[in-house]
């Protein structure tokens, strides 16, 4: 059996999806109840990380964990190591772990400072672990949804700063292959699109998927930081600002990691709006 917190997410739900087509037992994990069936008949546990004893009931008799911390977990919570004790006690063997670029480029950064924790714990687990770590989501451009339904208008900041950005659901094939599948021990895997593309780029995509055209406003430092306040901690906007108006090198380098494991490129961020078109419509 594999376990699968944060399963209803943008990772999560085709991560699910996939190791059901692959006939594995999954078992859902998330803090709230479901509001659709799972695939492939799977079962569905209310949990969540920040209290590790919650999760006791999911890990039983499972081989492998997925960990997705997320939300209020990266501002506080039980310690990381807690939750490794539950997935050891309930008898887990393997467990992959969803980091971010970040905690590799920038190791001193505030805003991930939770996520380096649950790498720490990951590797001192005793566990067979692999950590991915993306950079930033295509999803993101959820964000832009409203936006775009209504005005024809994504807004952002730095208009022409590109950053590779992947398909979530790359991501969630690739956890799927180390969840299954031996040789991934001990891995620490970079996951990202495969161009670098500019918010502009990115709004000219939805003109292309919508056939409608999108403008581009940009916005201020400032402008995003007000917005994006509303819900994200504070150290996390100001890092995720940083990231994306003065990307390191590293941050904006197309990594090969999809590729290698999936045997495919990583897909572009179009055929991520494609898929997703009747959210922006």
């Amino acid at each position: 059996m594999i376990v699968v917190t944060g399963a209803t997410g943008n990772v999560g739900r085709p991560l699910v999806a996939a190791l059901a087509a692959a006939g594995e037992e999954v078992t859902a994990v998330s803090r709230t109840p479901r509001s659709h069936e799972l695939p492939g008949g799977g079962r569905h546990v209310v949990a969540d990380l920040a209290e590790p004893s919650t999760l006791r009931p999911a890990v039983e008799g499972a081989d492998a964990l997925f960990i997705l911390p997320a939300g209020e977990l990266l501002g506080g919570g039980a310690p990381a190591t807690e939750v490794l004790d539950a997935a050891r006690a309930g008898g887990v063997r393997r467990v992959v772990l969803l980091s971010s670029q970040v905690t590799g480029t920038r190791p001193a950064a505030l805003s991930h400072g939770r996520l380096r924790e649950f790498e720490g714990a990951v590797r001192s687990s005793g566990l067979d672990w692999t950590i991915l770590r993306p950079g930033g989501f295509a999803s993101n451009a959820y964000a832009w949804a409203e936006s775009v339904r209504a005005r024809r208008t994504v807004a952002a900041p730095f208009a022409d700063v590109a950053l590779p950005v992947v398909d979530p659901a790359d991501i969630a094939e690739v956890a799927a292959v180390a969840l299954r599948d031996e040789g991934h021990a001990g891995q620490t895997y970079e996951l990202t699109g495969p161009v670098a593309l500019t918010p502009r780029e990115q709004a000219r995509a939805f003109t292309e998927v919508l056939g409608e055209e999108v403008r581009f406003v940009e916005l201020t430092r400032e402008q995003a930081r007000e917005h994006m306040a509303g819900f994200m901690p504070e150290p996390v906007v100001d890092g995720t600002l940083d990231i994306l108006g003065e990307p390191l090198p590293a941050e904006q380098r197309v990594a090969p990691d999809v590729e290698k494991i999936l045997g495919r490129p990583a897909g572009p961020f179009t055929a991520w709006a494609t898929r997703n078109a009747a959210a922006f419509r």
